[in-house]
């Protein structure tokens, strides 16, 4: 298959990626000469094939530069979050044994001090400027030749979890180490086939590029010799004005983004031509059934729907009209073969909840993490990602909520998951979060805390609508006892949520960090 240096040849002038906020165009000819140059600064850096680098920018003009110069010199290369603290940034250096520490003037308050806390960290260089510390990322790749690197050989992403659960991890999939340059990953080529991408399309991206689902998905527009529009942050509003201007007809959201998206005024929301679009994208949490009822409803029958992690252990996939039949579910395995376990290991027959494994899926490993990577894998080699859920008699799986997140009430367990769906459908909830607080009877109670869409209806009038609401979906034991409110709810621009910041408080954690 064609990729980056073959595209550059034949279409020069085309857009590989687009910047929304800023216009900026970088055509496939300056992303093949600049990643070159970066490969080429590699070699002269000493690093070599199967060594590691860390890139810690925003979405930024440059950013496929970086990586694809790096998968190029068959590095292992790290994208990490710019919401990170220092400390927090210098561990996944120091943890992924990166050499070299790419960064920008933008993130520099947090970037400056890295180096200090990385003593085996060699090189550090920074775009847009420099600091104590940094050479320019400019004039180093500015000196170096233009064509490519003699030795070039598959380079692949390792990347970190969100550590909602403490220290992030990790994912180290199978070296691609001898593989020719433009070898692809089987399984994002297979779903990049499921998604229909090809040379014609043009991809939305509105989520953060340090993610692995944003990150990958570009890297395999790009490889298909499409356009990504990339937009610096996501605005619920602009991504609708975006998709008429560029004439969008692939995108990938989280649910999040389509609440919000609904709860724009109604001429906003119809104002726009949406005609080109052909696939919608979506993943990352279950999405509420009402939600995507009612996307499917505005945008057409064009959402696709899938379910896996980092980890790529399995994958599973389903459209619209598969969906329209198994409301609820994330779609049929594409990659590996998924089994519902009890607690102690036994498999479940249809629609029995239990933890969702997959079978025949790629390996991987938590890097530097034995031990957990022991915990994910049962004695019969089956890995999971965490997550609880069942698998209906046509193979369809659905998700019921993560493990770590399950409420215990007097011996019921109850899946928040099933509760935040009912709230976040109220038209005064912006975003919902349940979770168990102390119940001295029961052990757990169920509390939801509630970012309202106005600050004006945090109000105990309203959190009894709120608990009245829930009562009228939901049996009693699964109803909030009580509902707080937040300004904004600790979620993750990928849709996540810091749900554990949350319940710290109400167990009397202080001293538990994301990290």
């Amino acid at each position: 298959m064609p990729t980056l240096p073959d595209h550059a040849e034949r279409m020069p002038d085309k857009p590989a990626c687009i910047m929304a906020g800023s216009g900026a165009v970088i055509t496939y000819a300056e992303l093949e000469e600049g990643s070159n140059r970066f490969a080429h600064l590699l070699r002269v850096l000493g690093i070599r094939s199967g060594d590691h680098i860390a890139i810690f920018a925003e979405n930024h003009a440059r950013y496929f530069e970086l990586l694809w110069g790096a998968k190029r010199a068959g590095t292992f290369y790290t994208a990490i979050s710019f919401y990170l603290t220092t400390e927090e940034i210098a561990y996944i250096v120091n943890d992924s044994g990166s050499r070299l520490f790419v960064a920008t003037d933008a993130l520099s308050a947090a970037a400056m001090g890295v180096s200090a806390l990385c003593p085996n960290l060699e090189f550090c260089l920074m775009l847009d400027g420099v600091t104590d510390g940094f050479r320019s990322y400019e004039d180093a790749v500015a000196a170096q030749p233009s064509g490519r690197i003699a030795d070039e050989v598959e380079g692949t992403d390792m990347l970190y979890s969100s550590g909602t659960t403490g220290r992030p991890k990790a994912i180290k999939r199978p070296a691609f180490q001898g593989m020719k340059f433009g070898e692809f990953d089987g399984a994002m080529s297979l779903l990049a086939d499921h998604v229909g991408m090809k040379e014609e399309m043009i991809y939305l991206s509105p989520a953060p590029l340090y993610h692995a689902a944003p990150l990958r998905y570009n890297m395999a527009t790009v490889h298909r010799g499409g356009t990504s529009v990339i937009m610096e942050r996501f605005d619920a509003a602009q991504s609708l004005l975006l998709i008429e201007q560029y004439r969008v007809t692939h995108s990938q959201w989280v649910p999040t983004m389509f609440v919000r998206m609904l709860k724009l005024p109604e001429e906003e929301r119809v104002r726009h031509d949406l005609s080109s679009h052909e696939t919608a994208i979506h993943a990352a949490a279950p999405c509420p059934v009402p939600v995507k009822e009612a996307m499917i409803e505005w945008w057409g029958p064009i959402l696709l729907e899938y379910y896996g992690g980092t980890e790529s252990n399995g994958l599973t996939l389903l459209d619209s009209h598969e969906w329209l039949t198994h409301k609820g579910s994330v779609g049929r395995a594409i990659v590996g073969i998924p089994h519902v376990v009890d607690n102690a290991g036994v498999e479940l027959g249809s629609n029995q909840i239990g933890a969702i494994y997959f079978s025949d899926g790629p390996d991987f490993e938590y890097y530097n993490d034995p031990e957990r990577t022991t915990q994910v894998y049962d004695n019969r080699g089956w890995s999971t990602l965490g997550d609880v859920g069942y698998i209906d008699e046509d193979g369809y799986v659905y998700l019921t909520d993560r493990q770590s997140f399950m409420i215990i009430s007097g011996g019921v367990n109850i899946y928040p998951q099933e509760i935040e769906n009912v709230l976040i459908t109220h038209p005064k909830v912006a975003d919902v979060a349940v979770f168990g607080v102390p119940n001295e009877e029961f052990g757990e109670e169920v509390k939801a805390v509630v970012q309202p869409a106005s600050m004006a209806d945090a109000t105990d009038d309203i959190a009894e609508e709120l608990i009245t609401y829930a009562r009228q979906s939901l049996s009693s034991i699964k109803t909030p006892r009580s509902i707080d409110f937040e300004e904004a709810l600790p979620r993750h621009a990928t849709g996540k949520l810091y749900k554990r910041l949350l319940k710290d408080r109400y167990w009397g954690r202080t001293n538990n960090r994301i990290v």
